[in-house]
């Protein structure tokens, strides 16, 4: 599924966000990237994801993260889900499936016993020179700031 490696340049992307903004890799040259890709707005373990990057988002700027979430919904759910939780982050709409394509995180889940095509929940964390420094597949929703921290320590370190 995913074909991209830790270690290369990261896909280009565009897209508008839940105000209608264009969003581009490009925006982000100079700064640490936190790229996550969640199947839907408004959903029990998305929620928990999106609220968890909230809450701790003061934090994650300081050590010089910018956080854009990417997901197929339209950019009305996205504004809907961004008031309802006040995120205070960009929510890419990626209706057309490029950005989701591009980074190989669209394919075949299994769910109840049923199968169908849709987005694996997966975080990019990108260097200040689009460099693809880690992908973390299947987050920990509730964690996912902690696991991210860790991770980028750990590359710190390396």
């Amino acid at each position: 599924m995913i074909a991209l490696t830790e270690g290369i340049k990261a896909p280009s992307f565009k897209g508008l966000n839940q105000d209608g903004t264009t969003i581009s890799l490009a925006d982000f040259k100079g700064k640490k990237l936190i790229l996550y890709f969640y199947p839907k707005d408004d959903t029990p373990g998305c929620t928990a994801q999106a609220c968890n990057l909230r809450d701790n988002y003061t934090e994650l700027l300081k050590k010089g993260f910018a956080i854009v979430g990417v997901s197929t919904d339209p950019i009305k759910k996205h504004k809907k889900f961004e008031t309802k939780y006040q995120l205070p982050f960009s929510l890419i709409a990626d209706e057309d499936r490029v950005i989701v394509e591009k980074y190989g995180v669209w394919g075949e889940k299994k769910f109840m016993g049923k199968n169908f095509d849709g987005i694996h929940r997966t975080t990019f964390l990108i260097d200040e020179n689009g460099t693809i420094k880690k992908i973390i597949t299947k987050p920990d929703t509730k964690n996912h700031t902690e696991e991210i921290l860790n991770a980028w320590t750990a590359i710190d370190k390396s």
